[in-house]
């Protein structure tokens, strides 16, 4: 008997057979695997340029790489103490897994994970993590390869809001819990500061760049803007720049990172920020609306990380 989830056809749910390069449904359907990864869709169409982010900073938020735990930090708070403490042995589905920042330590917890993006993130994934625990697959959380209800814990940061269906994309995620598990995802928040800014205005015009263009622009514009927030000493100075340039800034947020880090993380977060095609914004009572359709139980809802972040469980009964 496999220790995983067993593969079933996004379309017609029939368990896959495995070949050498392929993953076969009876009906016909056939999803190659290529360079190690299954691949269930045939484009990263509105991912691509996650694709080339993930690519280009695989190593930068690591917390192998940076000496820091401000990944584990975020995700044991978004797991709460109880799963942290019973991830050895759960079987994880890790949903828009980017480069592994979260799946390194879910896997070093003793987890089983599953690790899902849309974009060519998948190859900086595999790279990033090399265990029996751990395998990963592209394609499309709307469509995902397995029968439902068959995770301790479907997880999901960083994610939401750049789909284009972010209920839908709810509803798809729960599907995958079972019985006693827990969805954990979160949210950007709609809050003022979101619209008194000028990187919308950038954002315009770098997001229909080709990704190898943005990440050109993008370090123009960290090299140039960067710099002024690291001078910036006094509170209405900071704030002004914070609302006139496009550049984002983590000095006094993770003071622990060393300024050739700050630089790195200020260079990725840049360009997520500039080039994810859809950016859905949530008030907390909104996004805890739609949690409630879930019909889940002890649901945890509280500002935190990128906005909003929260957590469900499925009822341990059949519904």
């Amino acid at each position: 008997m496999s220790r995983w989830p067993a593969w079933a056809c996004p379309v017609h749910g029939m368990e896959l057979r495995p070949s050498a390069d392929a993953l076969h449904c009876p009906s016909g359907e056939v999803y190659p695997i290529r360079e190690s990864i299954p691949r269930f869709v045939e484009s990263q169409s509105y991912a691509a340029g996650f694709g080339a982010q993930w690519n280009h900073f695989r190593l930068t938020q690591l917390d192998s790489r940076t000496g820091t735990r401000l990944s584990e930090q975020r995700l044991r708070r978004c797991l709460g103490e109880v799963l942290w403490t019973e991830l050895a042995g759960c079987q994880v589905l890790e949903c828009g897994c980017g480069a592994g920042r979260f799946t390194e330590i879910l896997v070093r917890e003793g987890a089983f994970v599953t690790a899902v993006d849309l974009s060519e993130a998948v190859t900086a994934n595999r790279d990033t993590v090399r265990s029996e625990r751990h395998r990963v697959l592209q394609a499309d959380l709307m469509r995902l390869p397995f029968a439902p209800r068959q995770y301790h814990v479907v997880m999901c940061l960083g994610v939401l809001q750049h789909t284009p269906d972010t209920v839908g994309a709810l509803q798809r995620l729960y599907e995958q819990v079972r019985p006693g598990g827990y969805l954990v995802v979160d949210h950007y928040a709609r809050t003022w500061r979101r619209y008194t800014t000028a990187a919308p205005l950038f954002r315009a015009w770098m997001k229909r760049l080709s990704p190898s263009a943005a990440l050109r622009w993008n370090e123009r514009l960290v090299k140039c803007f960067l710099p002024l927030h690291v001078r910036a000493r006094s509170r209405v100075a900071k704030l002004l720049l914070g609302r006139v340039t496009p550049v984002a800034y983590y000095g006094d947020i993770y003071p622990e990172l060393t300024p050739d880090q700050q630089y790195e993380w200020s260079l990725l977060d840049t360009y997520d920020g500039l080039t994810d095609w859809y950016k859905r914004l949530l008030t907390k009572p909104q996004f805890e609306r739609m949690l409630a359709t879930l019909a889940g139980e002890d649901v945890w809802c509280a500002p935190g990380g990128n906005g909003i972040e929260a957590r469900v469980r499925r009822p341990m009964r059949r519904d």
